[in-house]
């Protein structure tokens, strides 16, 4: 697998794969204010300076799949892109956010520098080519419910549709109701398609529905399952990073405390360094 080139005006290139250095997607689950945004961003920029990584903030403009219809969902596209825009400019930093309907693909890459595809979204066609139609770089996160080698089929829809540069993410799939296991034997599987494969460690420790009327989780085991996935060869990372975890509007119970994400990637680069050229010879 050869690595791929994420074109950013902010930073000008972001290389992913093999021999590259280590991607992170991160930041709250949802825009919640562009304070919190700002801090966030600020942390994790000293945190990437620091380790050697590179960094994208994501955060979604709007959380179309929360449990319940009172659920906080962000502040909607136009607003949440005039945001996640001005960060980007300001701060300098490539972004990511999700789409849900195949009419946001375009105004949303005139913003972002990476197109997220919901896992619940993952084998909807016209979403999928709508979105490589704008030339920008897709992640799509692996459906709870898809197997990891179904997911080729993804893939090829994206490349059949002109997609260049395309990420898969492993979120853990369904066992029972209310509960994700993770299956370390996806990430290789998902990796032989050609394509960057991260790890989001976060939504995998999640409980869907498992707080009631919303998510809960068991962030406690987020450090577990990231290393796991590092030792199985991955090319990034996904979290969702908050200050105040327990105190935030979504997916608050499976997200990573902000002052924990440094020594934790610490311990990731030094699992993959030890690993350095056996998971791709």
């Amino acid at each position: 697998m050869q690595s791929i080139e994420l074109k950013t005006a902010p930073s000008g290139c972001i290389r992913v794969g093999p021999q590259a250095p280590l991607l992170v997607l991160a930041g709250p689950c949802v825009l919640e204010s562009e304070g919190l945004a700002r801090e966030v961003i600020s942390e994790m920029q000293a945190i990437a300076a620091r380790l050697g990584i590179s960094y994208v903030f994501k955060a979604s403009f709007d959380k179309a799949n929360r449990t319940s219809l009172s659920s906080y969902r962000g502040p909607g596209m136009k607003e949440g892109l005039r945001v996640l825009g001005r960060l980007r400019e300001e701060l300098k930093v490539p972004v990511v956010s999700d789409i849900h309907e195949a009419n946001q693909a375009a105004p949303a890459a005139s913003v972002l520098d990476i197109l997220q595809i919901p896992a619940f979204l993952c084998r909807q066609t016209d979403l999928l080519a709508a979105a490589a139609a704008t030339g920008r770089m897709v992640n799509v996160k692996k459906g709870q419910f898809v197997s990891p080698w179904d997911m080729e089929h993804v893939v090829n829809k994206l490349r059949g549709s002109g997609c260049e540069g395309l990420l898969l993410t492993e979120r853990g799939a369904s066992f029972g109701y209310n509960n994700l296991v993770v299956d370390m034997r996806s990430l290789p599987v998902m990796r032989s398609f050609g394509c960057p494969v991260l790890f989001d460690a976060t939504h995998s420790v999640q409980l869907p529905g498992g707080a009631g009327a919303s998510s809960g989780g068991q962030r406690h085991f987020i450090p577990t399952l990231a290393r796991a996935a590092v030792a199985a060869g991955i090319d990034g990372l996904f979290f969702e990073v908050h200050p105040d975890p327990d105190r935030a509007l979504c997916d608050g119970p499976n997200s990573l405390p902000l002052d924990q994400v440094e020594p934790l990637l610490g311990q990731l680069l030094a699992i993959r360094q030890a690993l350095a050229g056996v998971i791709d010879a």
